[in-house]
């Protein structure tokens, strides 16, 4: 069903260049730990642990794609994304399903089928962050970065020739990213794909024009209250105590941008006409060789819920 609310492109208190970067910085760490948190008994899984089967589920040829992140921010969630879909294709985790249900036919699928090499993920932005970036990807032989600001709407082919050697496809993320794009960036971004830049794109948002989405992020805020200790031990940093309950900034910055986020979220047809007006080359034509897949899966109950759309060459 459309969204009682229209479209809203509106401003976030977090994009603007007065707002001080270590707060900036703050935000961008509890976004990372909204994405990464998996609370039990809460959480079936965390969105992070979503997006990974979404991926694995919906391109069968998985190990065809470099996975590239247009807006990575200070690395988001694509770290865990990779790590929890390498785990999933692993010989053990891959074939522990077969082997419980199937234990006669478990030995010889596993002889039969190749190893296959983990897929890799590459960390972008327009404003790179690549002391945090190379603190990932020195955890991690399979997440690389680029130190060069990239432009998801002008991406340089030398760099997409460079993560597609080997006959690879590159398969474009946005991570709670999309909806920061106004109507004509994003179709600039889109048409930039459709033109050779990539060959798929998944974009995945925490939040919507909904009820629930909106109540969503006020239990973020509700949840900042209650994990800043944690956090602010965990990132070695007392002054996320100092603005998480003396001075409410954090709090209230991560719930307001959070209900502006939810104004901004495009629906998967409003995503799809923008598509379809990209100009991209080749017009219609072009437009009916790409395959749209789109839903939500809930990571907690009642109302939080990884809405997704993923769109590959068909």
């Amino acid at each position: 069903m459309a969204p009682a609310v229209p479209r809203m492109h509106v401003f976030e208190i977090a994009d603007f260049p007065w707002f001080p970067g270590f707060l900036r910085g703050y935000v961008q760490a509890g976004l990372t730990a909204a994405w990464t948190t998996h609370v039990p008994f809460l959480q079936p899984s965390s969105p992070a642990q979503v997006v990974a089967r979404l991926l694995a589920t919906h391109l069968p040829d998985l190990h065809s794609y470099t996975f590239i992140d247009f807006c990575a921010g200070g690395g988001g969630p694509t770290p865990s994304i990779e790590q929890h879909l390498n785990q999933s294709l692993l010989p053990a985790a891959a074939a522990a399903q077969d082997q419980n249900h199937y234990p006669q036919q478990h030995k010889q699928k596993q002889q039969e089928q190749p190893r296959q090499k983990p897929v890799q993920f590459v960390l972008t932005d327009l404003h790179p962050h690549t002391d945090l970036w190379a603190q990932a990807a020195a955890r991690s032989a399979n997440l690389a970065y680029e130190r060069e600001p990239v432009d998801a709407a002008r991406v340089p082919r030398a760099l997409l020739a460079r993560h597609a050697r080997g006959g690879k496809k590159v398969f474009r993320l946005f991570n709670l990213a999309f909806h920061h794009f106004d109507d004509g960036l994003a179709r600039r971004i889109l048409k930039d794909t459709l033109d050779g830049g990539g060959d798929g794109f998944g974009i995945f948002e925490l939040q919507d024009r909904s009820i629930a989405g909106f109540v969503a992020c006020c239990l973020f805020g509700l949840g900042v209250f209650v994990m800043a200790p944690y956090y602010a031990l965990l990132w070695g940093s007392p002054l996320a105590l100092l603005f998480t309950y003396v001075v409410p900034i954090l709090p209230f910055v991560l719930v307001f941008d959070g209900w502006m986020s939810c104004l901004r979220t495009r629906t998967p047809d409003e995503v799809v006409a923008l598509l379809r007006t990209c100009g991209a080359e080749g017009g219609e034509a072009e437009i009916q060789k790409w395959e749209v897949k789109s839903g939500r899966e809930a990571f907690m109950w009642p109302v939080g819920s990884v809405h997704w759309i993923i769109c590959v060459k068909r």
